[in-house]
């Protein structure tokens, strides 16, 4: 599982408490004496796998500091079923519920994307295809939400721009083909992957031409992937996208490709369920 840096964590969680807190929490500030104590419970209300605890402790630990006890109670990254009592949260009640819903954010999001990525590896069980993200993330979350992947049995592709040539389309056209931007992107940059994206099979012959070590076979249909396997015959890795769904995965799987990319995982994952409860301690 990816591990998450924790100044990384502790950053973008005092930017969204930031923002929800504002210039305070009226409703707490008002309701809740100052001395009162509280311990929450947060409880998964559907199935699926949960991941982001370090971030809904730090959003705890931002209100409440050294006072606020943050207790893991289920691990992540494994499926759960509805009814888990995921974490308890002991401190001042105010700090409790100023961050409860900063904390719950980050945790049901993350989870969710941890879910959908279990229900894709599932679907393929068996095939020797692996499921990989995208960068269709949540502008300065994408460390987090690449991380869930990963928790939910994925693997985290290129992280951006910087650490993969991913040669798509406009470049092919603006390199002026295949085999000038493979040249191009080999001579520039020789110890960064390069990955070129195929409509076609006569695509495909040309990466293979250039030597190209991977091929993202884009919306091709199981037909066309089985016969482009075939042919390739282990010269290179091959990555399927576009269009693949839960439906369709398993389709695309087994046409014997390496790889299945899914910006859904990211970009269409919905939040897990997952509810706090406090009680207040005498």
């Amino acid at each position: 599982m990816s591990k998450l840096d924790p100044q990384f964590v502790a950053d973008v969680v005092a930017r969204a408490l930031a923002e929800d807190v504002g210039a305070g929490d009226v409703t707490t500030l008002s309701t809740v004496p100052p001395d009162a104590r509280g311990v929450a419970t947060i409880t998964q209300k559907a199935p699926g796998v949960v991941f982001g605890l370090d971030v809904a402790e730090a959003a705890f630990a931002r209100t409440g500091g050294d006072a606020v006890a943050f207790e893991r109670l289920a691990p992540e990254g494994v499926w759960h079923e509805p009814g888990t009592v995921v974490a308890r949260i002991t401190g001042p009640a105010a700090a409790i519920l100023t961050a409860e819903r900063t904390a719950l954010n980050f945790l049901q999001r993350l989870s969710g994307v941890a879910t959908l990525t279990a229900r894709y590896v599932r679907a393929v069980d068996g095939t020797g295809a692996r499921i990989l993200d995208t960068r269709k993330t949540t502008p300065t979350l994408r460390p987090l939400e690449k991380a869930a992947v990963v928790a939910g049995g994925g693997v985290s592709h290129r992280f951006g721009l910087f650490d993969m040539v991913l040669i798509k389309e406009n470049h092919i056209t603006a390199a002026g083909g295949i085999a000038a931007a493979v040249a191009a992107a080999r001579a520039r940059y020789p110890d960064i992957a390069i990955e070129v994206e195929a409509e076609t099979a006569d695509d495909v012959r040309e990466a293979l031409a250039a030597q190209a070590p991977r091929i993202l076979l884009d919306n091709m249909s199981p037909e066309q992937m089985r016969a482009i396997v075939e042919e390739v015959a282990g010269r290179a890795e091959l990555e399927a996208s576009g269009g693949i769904d839960l439906d369709t995965v398993r389709a695309a799987a087994e046409t014997g490709v390496d790889f299945i990319s899914v910006g859904a995982l990211t970009h269409s994952a919905s939040a897990l369920d997952l509810s706090l409860i406090l009680e207040r301690l005498p």
